[in-house]
C-alpha cells in the first residue's frame, strides 16, 4: 500500500497525501478535477482539510493542480467510495494516523520543536550580546560625560554659589567637610564622601606618568552647601 500512496510530511511533521495519487489508487474513472470538486461538496475546506499544490506530473505539458490532503480527509474520501479498494486504503490511513499519534511520535515532534525554539533563543542571545558589546562603549562614554557635567570643582562650585573661592574653602574646612593633607592638598573626610557630597577622581598624565586625584563636588553636595546660605 505504501508503494501506491506516498505520505508526505510538512515542516511541522503533519502527514498529507496527494489527491491525484489517491484518485489513481482508488481507481476512479472520473477526471480528477471533476471528482475532487464533487468530493468538496461534502464540506471539505481549503487550508483546513486540504491545500492546493502543483502536481509532480504534467497535464498536456503544463503543471497540473493537485491537492495535499490531510489524513482525516483522505480517510473520509476512501469511505465515500464504498468499495473494497477504498476500505483497504482507509485502513492504511488509520495505521498512519495511529503512528502519528503514538507517544514516541509525539515526543519526537516535541523534541524537534524544542530544538527549533532553543536555536532561535540562542540566535537572539547572540544578537543581544553583539549589540551590547557595540553599545556598551557608547553607554560608558555618555555616563562619563554626564558625570563630568554634573561634578564640579571647588572653583566652579564657588562661582555657581556666587561666593569667593577662599571663603568657600574656609567654610568647608571650618565645618569639617574638608581637611588639608601633609602636602597641603584639600581632601574630603571619608564620611562626607560616603554621604555623597564629594567624589575623588583619579587621573594619569600618560606623557609624564604622573598620577594624582582630583576633588569634585557632587550635585548633592552643591545643593547642601547652597541651602546652608553661604554669603
Amino acid at each position: 500500500m505504501n508503494e501506491l500512496i506516498n505520505v508526505n510530511y510538512g515542516d511541522d511533521g503533519s502527514p498529507t497525501v496527494s489527491g491525484r495519487e489517491l484518485h489513481e489508487a482508488l481507481g476512479i474513472e472520473t477526471r480528477y478535477n471533476d471528482w475532487f470538486k464533487r468530493m468538496c461538496e461534502y464540506g471539505f475546506a481549503e487550508c483546513e482539510d486540504f491545500y492546493s499544490i502543483l502536481s509532480k506530473t504534467s497535464d498536456n505539458g503544463r503543471p497540473a493542480t493537485d491537492h495535499a490532503l490531510t489524513i482525516p480527509m483522505a480517510k473520509e474520501l476512501c469511505m465515500l467510495q464504498r468499495t473494497d479498494k477504498g476500505r483497504e486504503i482507509r485502513k492504511y490511513f488509520i495505521a498512519i494516523e495511529e503512528q502519528w499519534n503514538s507517544p514516541e511520535a509525539i515526543m519526537a515532534r516535541a523534541l524537534k520543536l524544542a530544538n527549533v525554539k532553543l536555536k532561535a533563543l540562542q540566535v537572539t542571545v547572540s544578537e543581544l550580546t553583539v549589540e551590547n558589546q557595540i553599545m556598551q562603549p557608547k553607554a560608558d562614554y555618555f555616563d562619563e560625560l554626564v558625570d563630568r557635567n554634573l561634578l564640579t570643582g571647588i572653583r566652579e562650585t564657588a562661582k555657581e554659589l556666587k561666593i569667593k573661592q577662599n571663603r568657600f574653602v574656609q567654610f568647608l574646612l571650618d565645618k569639617k567637610y574638608l581637611y588639608r593633607d601633609k602636602k597641603g592638598k584639600l581632601m574630603p573626610y571619608a564620611k562626607q564622601v560616603e554621604a555623597g557630597l564629594f567624589e575623588l577622581k583619579e587621573f594619569t598624565n600618560e606623557k609624564t606618568n604622573f598620577s594624582s586625584t582630583q576633588l569634585f563636588i557632587t550635585p548633592k553636595g552643591k545643593e547642601t552647601f547652597r541651602l546652608l546660605c553661604i554669603t
